[in-house]
């Protein structure tokens, strides 16, 4: 089978490795531009782009005005199926159905709920206990398309959403090879992709970042999880904003304390006051430096009992 195959970030890696693996004929790589990242913002390659290139597969970038370019290299591959996987881009026609097996995506939750770019961590921000994959043949809606499979994957009640997509990537991937070895043959059909329980996961913004601390031990712990790595769960001591890395539940109990006020400091962790329960912070980070288990981070920044983290 021909394959072009469509992806940026760490997420798409394995799909893209499962397919090398798996002796599918990948006749292009496409991905989003260099960009610079880091302290020294070097220009740097996409997580897909330096896959493909320890496979020795052509690489096009897309760039801004360079859909036209890029529809005409894909057509020219004729391939049987486009694989997209985070890409990064809306597809229009003709890419969606000229190849004849259409364009197959790999998308990060259990369709139609959460549809959009940010379905793992609004999954977790939002409380769900379940998560999954599901892959689709696109259409010109935001994920709407029919779908072809789904495999559900437990939210752990720790979960961040970095350790989440890295399990889901992998399922993902699997999935992907078994779907598209099953449309080859012709024993898979697509289902048509109802709307209802449909709900959007818009793109994640620093907006989300600030802990409010007057809401329950769980609503705030869910956020700590779901913006970890990126952006992060952030808050004021002073002067001074933290970005909160790690956190577990104490108690679910209303305390009569301020919300934000710290109870505890240990080497364990610091121990906070929520609306409702008490939450443990058990890893930060300060401003330029990296994130730090509580122990350390104490070393080089005290935290006083009595004092009150704030929005």
């Amino acid at each position: 089978m021909k394959i072009v195959f469509m992806g940026s970030p760490d997420f798409a890696v394995p799909s893209l490795e499962a397919l090398v693996e798996a002796r599918f004929d990948i006749r292009l790589v496409v991905t989003q531009p260099d960009r610079p990242a880091g302290r020294g913002r070097k220009m740097l390659p996409t997580a897909v782009k330096a896959a493909a290139g320890t496979h020795n597969l052509p690489v096009l970038d897309f760039g801004p005005g360079q859909r036209a370019t890029v529809t005409r290299a894909v057509l020219e591959t004729e391939p049987d199926a486009l694989v997209v996987v985070a890409f990064g881009h809306i597809l229009r026609e003709p890419l969606l159905t000229a190849p004849p097996l259409g364009c197959i995506n790999v998308h990060a939750s259990l369709l139609p709920r959460w549809r959009g770019v940010s379905p793992v961590q609004y999954s977790i921000l939002h409380g769900d206990t379940w998560s999954g994959v599901t892959i689709m043949r696109m259409d010109e809606g935001v994920d709407t398309g029919p779908i072809l499979a789904q495999r559900p994957v437990p939210i752990g009640p720790e979960d961040t959403a970095g350790e989440l997509l890295e399990r889901l990537a992998g399922q993902g991937a699997d999935l992907l090879i078994h779907t598209l070895r099953g449309l080859q043959n012709g024993q898979v059909q697509p289902q048509v992709q109802g709307d209802g329980g449909a709900v959007y996961a818009p793109k994640l913004t620093r907006s989300l970042s600030a802990i409010r601390w007057d809401r329950d031990v769980i609503t705030v712990h869910n956020q700590i999880r779901a913006l970890a790595p990126w952006p992060g769960a952030t808050t004021y001591l002073g002067e001074k904003l933290l970005k909160v890395t790690g956190a577990r539940p104490l108690s679910y109990l209303v305390t009569g304390k301020d919300p934000g006020m710290v109870l505890e400091v240990g080497p364990e962790g610091i121990v906070v006051s929520c609306g409702e329960g008490l939450l443990q912070l058990t890893a930060l980070q300060a401003p330029g430096k990296r994130a730090l288990p509580v122990d350390d981070f104490l070393r080089g920044f005290p935290v006083k009992c009595g004092s009150v983290l704030r929005s």
